[in-house]
């Protein structure tokens, strides 16, 4: 395939991800304020779209760390990337057809980590351990936790705060608090989760200038050359609006999952699964650290379910959930090492 081509497609399969992880991760933005029936499903993924899009446009540290921190681009081609994209699409793919709200975080780290090795031969030093455990294994396992204790935290100070309350008036004043919360978590998901690809766009741009493949681009193609790394306004704009499409056409088997199966919802335990989760993305999101906003929110709602009493929580669930996540980075790597392997014995890669 011709270096020019390649990369559009590459592009082009980022944008795909982009989207798969809008109406898959979408329904873990939505999920509560469906489940808890404050706003219907249409209206709920039109407000996730939207501030979904605008979240997306407000930041890139997180972008940064994705191109930049995690694979050694002086070991990899735009192949590698090409592979990393169909391995995490695959993967959300099939956990959105069985309703399981894994991580597409983590099938895109799994997918490049898998690529990557595939790519430089074994080379182990073509991901940067350091930086990977620093920004993605700490976080990664320290988010579920935070998300699972703070929302516990944030629902028992809640009851504290409306004991005296008669329930059909918390019911109505939490109803119209979580329109902010969702809006607030819709917008924490575009900028956590936007710029993750937008880094992998970036890095895609940047091998293939830097390895001398856009030599024949025509003047028509100029922006997708990228002689050193940078996060472009049309990559934040075009990753944005991908994640936005996804969004509203949404994930109706996560949200039952998540809204409705998990744990029993009303307003003021969406507001508080919401809140915690969005705020948790937004600091990280400020840290540059690419955190998972399935876990994140997941863990929230588990937490809220588990405030008042620990049976409250479909715990059968939740157990396969937890094996959904784990297998995610290895199932993905090992695909995406499977389809650069396949490339090459077809003379396909680069």
């Amino acid at each position: 395939m011709e270096p020019v081509l390649l990369l559009v497609v590459v592009n082009l399969s980022v944008l795909a991800f982009t989207y798969t992880n809008g109406f898959h991760d979408a329904a873990n933005a939505i999920a509560t304020v469906v489940g808890t029936r404050v706003l219907s499903p249409r209206q709920a993924v039109t407000l996730g779209a939207i501030t979904n899009f605008l979240g997306a446009l407000c930041g890139v540290a997180v972008a940064t760390t994705i191109g930049a921190d995690l694979i050694d681009s002086r070991l990899i081609t735009t192949s590698t990337v090409l592979c990393a994209m169909l391995a995490g699409i695959g993967w959300n793919v099939l956990t959105w057809y069985f309703g399981l709200p894994s991580s597409s975080s983590h099938a895109l780290f799994g997918g490049l980590i898998g690529a990557a090795l595939a790519t430089a031969r074994n080379n182990w030093k073509v991901v940067q351990w350091t930086a990977f455990y620093h920004k993605m294994v700490i976080p990664m396992l320290a988010s579920p936790l935070i998300g699972f204790v703070g929302g516990m935290l944030v629902m028992t100070l809640l009851f504290v705060i409306i004991r005296s309350m008669r329930p059909r008036l918390v019911d109505r004043v939490f109803g119209r608090l979580q329109l902010l919360s969702a809006s607030y978590m819709g917008w924490s998901h575009g900028f956590a989760d936007g710029q993750k690809t937008m880094g992998i766009m970036a890095l895609a741009c940047y091998v293939a200038t830097k390895n001398g493949d856009l030599r024949q681009l025509p003047h028509w193609l100029d922006f997708l050359s990228c002689p050193k790394f940078e996060i472009k306004p049309w990559v934040q704009g075009s990753c944005g609006l991908a994640m936005a499409m996804g969004t509203y056409i949404g994930g109706w088997r996560i949200i039952q999952t998540l809204g409705r199966k998990m744990v029993r919802l009303r307003p003021i335990h969406g507001f508080a699964a919401e809140t915690t989760a969005a705020t948790l993305l937004l600091v990280t999101g400020k840290l540059g650290l690419p955190i998972s906003t399935t876990h994140t929110i997941t863990t929230a709602i588990m937490g809220v379910g588990c405030a008042r009493r620990f049976n409250a929580l479909n715990w059968e669930l939740a157990e396969r959930i937890l094996w959904g996540w784990v297998m995610t980075i290895p199932v993905t790597a090992l695909l995406a090492y499977g389809l650069i392997c396949f490339a090459h014995a077809l003379g396909w890669a680069r």
